[in-house]
């Protein structure tokens, strides 16, 4: 779940009362375009996109205008842009309008959740404006720091004489950028950036910053992210009917994490933890159907709910149901596999046998418990199974299903079809039943 621009960034600063330029959205009448410029003297106008699409100023995506006849054909330009970063495409949704801030300060500021130092971390350089990875590291201040006393003032004052900032940025930063500590904590934000904070002069000369740009990502796992009452529509860009009833499960216990990577794969590889997901996906290439991470000790009635949906849209096409994880620490194996299970049963009932072999690897609490439940129901719908342990190593366990598959691919469907009386040919509709 990512967010970005000052349409909505704006109204998620206004929380922690954190200045910001002045934005008017795409409903923007003549009049308020045309008052915002002279209040400003000019205005940048800026694409709306669903989620994290970034780089926009560097692909010409930015427009500036110092009258309303410019503004409107800025906005014509760019209401439905297309943009593409990487593999990335996303198509605009309207515009803003921001007002110019005047300053000759720009400054950086990112707050993350680092891998890295397994702490909140600070990024922050009065060099802003332009990818921080462009600067030379003395430039820029990285600095991890506890969570339980939050990001306080001194921290980011010894971060700024770090990095040698202009003497006269450091005060105003040091009373405001504590403010977005709040923001990223209470309402459970993984990343929050501004770039650029524009140092604007205020009453008396002293420095304000002001945010001109806005980009957070959101732990949709944590549920403190709806007390923000954001529209949900905002994070459901370009999702399959898929995805978006996985989404629907979404619950502060077990991950629901997923991503159709090829539509006419035929490995189906519900995976369980952030590393499994990593080697099987690049492992598996096109083979593999969707792309998950359904660990962090899943309820029984949701694992249920996931392979149900899983197995709806996927079940028919598939050679291999790959059932792949680590060793967990703290998933309930037993109650994964038998919702797992279950849901399997349930499929067969309602939709008929398809031709599946099914593979498994999986380490952690209630392992055989959970192999017995599975291996009950696999039996009894005579599908043919391979089972590894916690001490098999993962590489191989993959390198297992794809031979699997090949076998599948060269002959063993149609034989266990044959077996099963089901429909042979993958790729068939869950609605026809096989």
């Amino acid at each position: 779940m990512q967010l970005t621009g000052m349409l909505y960034g704006s109204k998620l600063l206004r929380y922690v009362e954190f200045p910001t330029a002045e934005v008017l959205g795409p409903e923007a009448s003549e009049d308020e375009i045309k008052a915002l410029i002279v209040r400003h003297g000019s205005v940048f106008v800026k694409p709306v996109f669903k989620g994290g699409v970034g780089k926009k100023g560097k692909a010409g995506l930015i427009g500036r205008a110092r009258d309303l006849k410019t503004a409107l054909a800025e906005k014509e330009r760019l209401y439905f842009v297309e943009h593409r970063v990487g593999n990335t495409a996303a198509k605009a949704q309207g515009v803003t309008f921001e007002g110019a801030v005047p300053a000759e300060h720009e400054v950086y500021f990112s707050l993350t959740d680092s891998t890295r130092f397994r702490a909140p971390t600070m990024t922050l350089t009065h060099r802003g404006g332009i990818a921080i990875e462009e600067l030379p590291k003395e430039q820029v201040a990285e600095i991890p720091f506890e969570a339980l006393t939050g990001l306080k003032a001194f921290v980011i004052a010894n971060a700024l004489s770090d990095i040698g900032a202009p003497k006269e940025i450091i005060s105003p930063l040091v009373q405001n950028l504590p403010k977005l500590w709040e923001l990223f904590h209470n309402y459970g934000m993984t990343t929050l950036e501004l770039n650029p904070i524009r140092m604007m002069p205020g009453k008396g000369g002293r420095l304000v910053p002001v945010a001109c740009d806005f980009k957070c990502g959101f732990d949709r796992d944590d549920p403190r992210w709806q007390r923000l009452g954001l529209p949900d529509h905002l994070f459901a860009a370009d999702y399959s009917d898929f995805e978006q009833e996985i989404n629907q499960l979404r619950t502060y216990q077990g991950q629901s994490d997923v991503y159709v990577i090829n539509s006419q794969g035929t490995i189906l590889a519900p995976t369980f933890g952030g590393g499994a997901n990593s080697l099987v996906t690049q492992a598996l290439g096109d083979d593999a159907i969707i792309s998950s991470d359904f660990g962090g000790n899943p309820p029984y009635e949701k694992m249920r709910d996931v392979a149900r949906i899983c197995f709806k849209y996927w079940l028919a096409q598939s050679n291999v149901l790959f059932i792949i994880g680590g060793k967990s620490n703290n998933t309930d194996i037993e109650a994964t596999f038998r919702a797992m299970a279950d849901a399997l049963r349930e499929h067969f009932g309602g939709h008929g046998p398809t031709p599946l072999y099914v593979v498994i690897g999986r380490g952690g609490p209630n392992l055989i418990r959970g192999m017995g439940a599975l291996r009950d129901t696999l039996e009894a719908l005579s599908l043919p199974y391979r089972f590894f342990g916690f001490d098999s190593a993962m590489s191989e366990v993959v390198n297992y299903a794809q031979a699997i598959n090949r076998w599948m691919k060269a002959g063993g469907r149609e034989q266990l079809a044959q077996r099963l009386g089901a429909g042979a040919r993958a790729g068939t509709s869950p609605a026809t039943g096989g």
